[in-house]
């Protein structure tokens, strides 16, 4: 799964010019659904959105409380372009994105998560495979070490980032970091600089 998360002063999703949902502070959170992902991934993605400390506390300190710290909402909306490619031509390619039926069922467990992992009075949804307007209104970091007052803290989190391969050896072999780090070195230092 593909998230994009976004710290929101207020978020709203309409259809058909009818206000469906809506929230005040908190998070709003697009969220796709790959052909690979599972339940277990949605809940994965669950527990770090809801542990994610994108406020500060009390004395200013930025990233110190999560959502449910602040007594947040969460807005989700299903978003399947999460998952377009730009690789050959100017039209995004959705391929790698679940087709509607098994991306509804698990955005859906996600959904159902969400509430289950917070409050389900504070999570909020969109419309799955709608047309849906969403407005929103940035909450960005304030200071001079983060950016500007209206910059907007938006996250993204994917739970299939590509594995690390191991390096080739000149015969063909795998080798591991750990064996690269074995051996021995032998350094040769000048004789005018053993005086």
């Amino acid at each position: 799964m593909k998230l994009v998360i976004q710290r929101v002063k207020s978020a709203s999703v309409t259809v058909d010019s009818e206000l469906i949902s809506s929230i005040g502070k908190g998070l709003l959170v697009f969220a796709g659904v790959g052909k690979e992902d599972t339940e277990k991934d949605a809940e994965n993605l669950v527990n770090k959105v809801l542990k994610a400390k994108f406020w500060p506390d009390e004395n200013g300190v930025q990233w110190k409380k999560n959502v449910k710290d602040i007594e947040g909402e969460v807005l989700c909306v299903s978003q399947f372009t999460l998952y377009a490619k730009m690789k050959k031509g100017n039209k995004p390619d959705f391929h790698d994105a679940a087709a509607p039926e098994p991306a509804r069922k698990l955005y859906d467990f996600f959904y159902a998560k969400m509430g289950e992992g917070y409050t389900p009075d504070r999570v909020k949804n969109g419309v799955f495979q709608a047309m849906m307007d969403v407005e929103l209104k940035n909450d960005g970091p304030v200071g001079v070490n983060y950016c500007s007052e209206d910059a907007a803290v938006t996250i993204e989190i994917n739970t299939n980032l590509p594995k690390k391969e191991p390096k080739e050896q000149q015969n063909g072999d795998k080798k591991t970091d750990e064996q690269e780090i074995k051996g021995s070195f032998e350094f040769q230092i000048p004789p005018e600089l053993l005086q």
